[in-house]
């Protein structure tokens, strides 16, 4: 078995079914297994899938352990040499998993490999292309280039010899050896979603080389979960689920200082971010009150972070999966 292709379902069996069309269609000259971790309880969904593909192997996790939880009890049970975690809203245009295997096989020194993210409509969607290009968007400074510039000259961007290489993949579509998931453990079963997939990069950067093959595409239509960011703006960029598991990985991979470095940095971020609004609201209206919601956003998200700062210290202990009425975007969604 060359390949075992693992997907996480939680209430996503259409997009499963979507999805797997699309590898049966393309997936050619590889033998491969397919493996769905079922999160959720509802028996429909189960039902949907494996009438469609009676050979999936359906493994029951028993509650919604979130994505790295699942997708390491499924390569638990992997068969094959590879493992290919795939998100249930994804689409394959060609046979890309073939090719993704083919240039493991001809470079053992690669560990891990991904393919570039496309939207619906093919066209290419943005990343981050470092673990600092990443950490850069986690401070709020002021547009222009004087502050963009101080952190490029604090964060700079690695510069490898192989410009495939990258510091991280997106666990949407991310290929990985099976020895390289045995000496590791796989994901880190704290995170329940979100980051996980920056964090097990991390490791598995230091046992070989993690590629990003620039000719090799799939369509990730990112659906609808509860937990993605809505009013995206300039201090709100990150949803809560999104923000927690970010600082959790600053904590894990950067230590307590550079934790707390941004939590003091969030914190004092409030009163800056609503005196702008007041003088702005001056500037437009002649008058104090109004058009805060960002600004109330951005603090409640905030409180927050803090108020898991102790889990966040000794984050091992702890399960990061957010509760109902601390998701702030979609209290806000319809407001």
């Amino acid at each position: 078995m060359e390949v075992s292709i693992i997907i996480v379902n939680y209430r996503t069996s259409d997009l499963i079914i979507d999805a797997l069309e699309t590898v049966y269609e393309h997936t050619k000259g590889i033998r491969f297994e397919v493996i769905v971790v079922n999160n959720e309880t509802d028996e429909k969904g189960k039902r949907r899938i494996l009438e469609r593909f009676p050979e999936v192997n359906w493994i029951e996790m028993g509650y919604n352990a979130g994505f790295g939880r699942a997708n390491n009890l499924g390569m638990r049970h992997a068969k094959g040499r590879y493992f290919l975690l795939l998100n249930a809203d994804t689409l394959l245009i060609d046979n890309v998993i073939a090719r993704c295997a083919g240039r493991m096989d001809a470079d053992p020194e690669i560990v891990a490999a991904a393919a570039y993210q496309y939207d619906g409509n093919r066209q290419p969607m943005p990343f981050y292309q470092s673990f600092n290009d990443f950490r850069k968007s986690f401070f709020i400074v002021p547009p222009g280039r004087f502050f963009a510039n101080l952190l490029d000259r604090l964060l700079p961007e690695p510069v490898y010899a192989d410009p495939e290489q990258r510091d991280w993949l997106v666990g949407a579509f991310m290929m990985v050896r099976k020895e390289a998931f045995e000496k590791t453990g796989g994901f880190e079963e704290s995170f329940f979603m979100y980051g996980e997939d920056v964090e097990w990069s991390g490791r598995l950067g230091r046992l070989g080389k993690l590629k990003l093959f620039k000719d090799c595409i799939f369509l990730h239509l990112e659906n609808q979960n509860p937990y993605r960011r809505s009013r995206i703006s300039w201090i709100n960029r990150f949803s809560v689920q999104m923000q927690v598991a970010n600082m959790v990985w600053l904590r894990k991979q950067y230590g307590i200082p550079y934790y707390l470095l941004m939590l003091v940095h969030y914190l004092s971020m409030i009163p800056v971010v609503y005196g702008w609004r007041l003088v702005m609201n001056l500037k437009e209206t002649g008058k104090v009150g109004g058009q805060y919601a960002t600004q109330h956003i951005f603090r409640r998200k905030t409180l927050i972070l803090v108020s898991y700062f102790w889990k966040t210290l000794n984050y091992k202990a702890h399960f990061f999966k957010i509760k109902p009425e601390e998701n702030v975007d979609k209290l806000y969604a319809d407001t």
